[in-house]
């Protein structure tokens, strides 16, 4: 018979034995796997480089997944396992580390289907999501532009987007919204700083980031310069962006922005007060969107008369805020109104100049010649 001590060392040896080979196995089995992932994940860019696999809104049993910011491995998986998309979630977490995929998941919408791999939804789940792109023209009013958006297969709710615009405390870390005057009289309190140009947004962001993706626009194109050079005028910067309103709804043109310019700077700073009432033809328009109505040239006495503090008929000064999304010429004619300029009245031509007049009665018998063409 064998004595204990052999007995003992033999079971010991077995057990190395037995590990041993489990760790062969193991590493058979992992060297195995990494190929096999390696492989799917080659063979899926690929199909893709190739067109050969692509998955859009429109592709059959299509599911949108959107990765929030700051979502962790943890919170997606349990997205795609509430979608069906995984069976486990704490193999797809598991996995996600041991591929090396863990931080590089891209917020955003991911368009997936059911039958990929967790290898293949790991890659799909690190590229660009889905978005869409679209160029905002100058002169834009704020509910244009969200129609813009909608049109374009964003998800948000106008609600939720019109809170953000008149939450300033959101946005405190830009300069100018320091600057906003706050009034109860004032449309949206963000409206005008939504600057116009070409953006890229997923089509599920929340109103928050769409508005911070303008803003940060916003924050490149007003130059430390300008700051000054309101200051030096006797302005803010949220009284230039709102005067700049005024005039890219009035013209497109560059001269006739500064010349524009330096009417309303001239009335602003007379000494008789009926010329603080700035008499803006686009004022009115702006109250007349507002009321689904379209803007003309023949404005009705009705319009002339609304009491709405955008009204510059009836209220001197400026209006509460901005009526529309001011371009860079429109801002910079603002800041640098035609110099040496002594007009005090302008109007529409009816062909999209203007005609300009230092006295009343001269600006009546411009609109005498021209009014003919305002139809």
């Amino acid at each position: 018979m064998l004595s204990k001590k052999i007995r003992i060392a033999l079971r010991i040896l077995v057990v190395i034995v037995l590990v041993v080979l489990c760790a062969l196995v193991g590493v058979f089995l992992g060297y195995n796997y990494v190929i096999a992932q390696g492989s799917n994940i080659d063979n899926l860019k690929q199909a893709i480089a190739e067109n050969r696999f692509e998955i859009t809104e429109d592709t059959p049993g299509c599911i949108p997944i959107v990765i929030k910011q700051g979502d962790s491995t943890s919170d997606i998986a349990s997205t795609l396992y509430e979608n069906k998309l995984i069976e486990n979630k704490i193999l797809f977490s598991l996995l996600s580390k041991v591929n090396g995929f863990d931080g590089t998941y891209i917020a955003g919408t991911h368009y997936l289907v059911t039958g990929l791999n967790y290898d293949e939804l790991m890659y799909l789940l690190t590229l660009e999501p889905e978005s869409v792109t679209i160029t905002f023209p100058e002169g834009l009013t704020y509910t244009e532009i969200k129609q813009m958006l909608h049109d374009a297969g964003l998800t948000f709710s106008d609600e939720e987007f019109d809170k953000c615009m008149d939450s300033p405390n959101m946005f405190v870390d830009y300069e100018f919204v320091s600057q906003i005057k706050l009034s109860e009289d004032r449309d949206h309190v963000l409206s005008g700083y939504l600057f116009p140009d070409t953006y890229e947004f997923d089509i599920n962001a929340s109103p928050q980031s769409i508005i911070n993706t303008f803003l940060r626009n916003t924050e490149v194109k007003l130059y430390d310069e300008y700051y000054e050079r309101a200051e030096s005028i006797g302005m803010s910067m949220d009284e230039v962006m709102t005067l700049a309103s005024l005039i890219q709804m009035e013209t497109n043109n560059g001269l006739d922005m500064m010349l524009i310019s330096a009417v309303f700077h001239n009335r602003l700073n007379s000494e008789d007060i009926d010329l603080h009432y700035l008499g803006s033809d686009a004022s009115v328009n702006y109250l007349r969107e507002l009321n689904g109505e379209e803007p003309t040239l023949n404005l009705p006495a009705s319009d002339l008369a609304n009491e709405s503090p955008y009204n510059t008929f009836n209220h001197p000064g400026l209006p509460p805020g901005p009526i529309c999304m001011p371009g860079l010429d429109a801002i910079q004619a603002a800041l640098y109104p035609e110099p040496n300029c002594n007009y005090y009245y302008f109007c529409a031509t009816g062909d999209g100049g203007t005609a300009y007049a230092v006295t009343y009665e001269d600006h009546l018998a411009n609109i005498e010649t021209y009014k003919g063409n305002w139809n």
